[in-house]
Parts: C-alpha cells; structure tokens; sequence
C-alpha cells in the first residue's frame, strides 16, 4: 500500500522535472544592449571638439610671425584630430542608435553614422575655414579634422551601441584629464627630477610621461567599465542582451585604439604639417619626431592599462564559485 499513488511514501515528482518547462525566467530581445546617455555625449564630445578648435585658433592668432604659427599649429593637430575623431563617433553613436533599434538593417545604420560623422566633419571644417587664417596650414587642418570625424562615424557604425558609446564616453574623459594633467606637470617633473644634469632632466621627463600614461589608462579602463556597468542594467530591465566580458576588454582599450588612430591620421593626412614644421629647424626636426614617439608610447600604454583595468573591474563583480554554491 505504500507504493500506491496518493500514499504516504509515494515518489514525488522530480523537482528538475517539476520546474524545467523550458521557459526562460529572463528572456532578451537578442538586441544588443542600447547606448545610455547617447544625446549628451554627442553635445559632451562636439563642445570639446569645438573647444579644441577655438583655442588651435588662438593660439594660432596669437602666432608673432608665421614661422611660429607653423609650429603651433602642428603642435595643435594631434588635439584637433582626436576630438574629430570622438566627435564623429559620439554623433553618430547618436543618430544611429534610434535606427539600430528599429530596424535590424546593418547597411542603414552604417550608412547613418557615417552620414552623421561627415557632417560633424563638413562644419568643423567649414568653421575652420571661415575663423582660420586661408593658408596650407588651414586647408590641411580642416581636411584631417573632417577626415577624422567620418572615421569616427564609421567606427559608430558598430552593431554593439554600447560598447562604443563606453570607447566615446572613456576617450572622451582620457582627452580632459591629458588637459587637465598640464596643471600638475611641473610640479611632478620638480618632484621626479634628481639635479640639473641632462641625464636628469631627461628621466624627469620620462617619468612624468608614464605617470600621465599610466593615470590615462586608469581614467579610460574605469570609466569603460562605469559606462558599461550602466548599460548592462538598462539592457537587464529591457530584455536585452548584457555586455560581456569581451566588450569590457574592447571598451577599456578602445581610447588607446583612437589614439593610435589618430597618429595614423595625423602621419598620413596631415604629414605635410608635420614636415613644414619640422623643417623649420634642426630643434624643430627633433622636437616632432619626439612628440610623434611620445604620442604612440602614450596611446600604448592607455591601450593596455585601459584593457585591463576595465577587465579587472569587471571580474571583481563577478561572484566566487563558492558563493554560488552556498
């Protein structure tokens, strides 16, 4: 009788039978998660992109003879680009987001951020060309800076919204603090320097750099995972598909990747600058080409430390096996 259904010792049903219906508890969209804060980091990065492009003009105003307008602005350039090039994503981050979540047509929400990107690039230049001295100086500036913009726009163009808005929003914050960091450059360089000697001003120098590299890296690794973090949440309320440990890692490295996209740019675009500066003096010669280093050791670090900072963030969100079991 114990055996007899309904009895006291009855076999009750699996419980993994009992509740695997097949039906998800979280079902997604399948939708990569949405860009957060799209619109105002396309106003963040045009103001900065417009910023930049206001104090180039001045300083390029200020210029006593036209020797030193060269230089300053060649100077300038690399500052102009890597905003463009923020800008341009920024925006088109912005106009295609609505269009990637109303249709799954890649083509089209390519087509639109590199539409947005190119028109960021066609008013930078025009308002280059109206404010700017008519030279070869300004026709090259205008035509990276528009350049640089579509590129940025192309990048936006990217099927993951968030992850690109995360390089923007970290870019975006890495340039402020390279800016910001200037107020703090002397006195590190007075705190690293060890006498007067060559040898000692050289490493002081040196060691400035990679405290700003390495500061950089932090700042862009940091405020990836802060804008990923974000979008995860959001992409949680609405069903879809959260970021994973992958985007985190292209997040973190992607305001290093613009850096040494904007070398690219800035070798390739605006290598007749570079050279008419360089050529003003044998100092001049040496100072570009360190400046040029400088740049691509800088984006490399901010690359790396970037990556792994924003990797390591992430991992320390993720809960112990232990835990789990418990």
């Amino acid at each position: 009788m114990s055996n007899e259904p309904g009895g006291p010792t009855a076999a009750a049903p699996d419980q993994s039978e009992a509740t695997d219906t097949g039906v998800d508890d979280h079902p997604t969209t399948g939708r990569a998660a949405p860009a957060p804060g799209a619109t105002v980091l396309a106003l963040l990065a045009a103001g900065w992109l417009a910023a930049m492009l206001w104090s180039t003009r001045e300083a390029i105003s200020s210029a006593t003879a036209g020797v030193t307008a060269v230089s300053l602005s060649a100077f300038a350039l690399p500052g102009v680009i890597s905003a463009a090039l923020v800008a341009g994503a920024a925006v088109g981050l912005a106009v295609g987001e609505p269009v990637a979540r109303r249709t799954e047509r890649v083509t089209l929400r390519f087509a639109v951020a590199v539409g947005a990107g190119l028109l960021v690039g066609l008013l930078a230049a025009l308002a280059i060309d109206l404010t700017y001295a008519g030279d070869v100086t300004t026709r090259t500036i205008a035509g990276t800076t528009a350049a640089a913009a579509v590129i940025g726009g192309a990048l936006a163009g990217a099927r993951n919204g968030a992850v690109v808005g995360a390089v923007a929003a970290a870019a975006l914050g890495t340039l402020l603090f390279v800016v910001a960091f200037s107020l703090a450059r002397d006195p590190l360089f007075d705190l690293y320097s060890a006498g007067d000697t060559q040898q000692a001003l050289v490493n002081a120098a040196s060691w400035v750099s990679r405290t700003e590299s390495l500061l950089a890296g932090l700042i862009a690794g940091g405020l990836a995972f802060g804008y990923l973090t974000w979008a995860r949440r959001r992409a949680e309320r609405d069903g879809d598909d959260a970021p994973r440990w992958p985007a985190y890692l292209v997040a973190g490295a992607g305001p290093g990747l613009l850096l040494l996209l904007t070398e690219v740019i800035i070798r390739v675009g605006g290598r007749s600058l570079i050279d008419l500066a360089a050529a003003l003096s044998d100092a001049d010669a040496v100072a570009q080409t360190s400046l040029g280093t400088s740049r691509v050791d800088n984006a490399i670090w901010v690359l790396f430390v970037g990556a792994l900072a924003a990797v390591i963030s992430f991992g320390r969100t993720l809960g112990s096996p232990t835990a789990d079991e418990e």
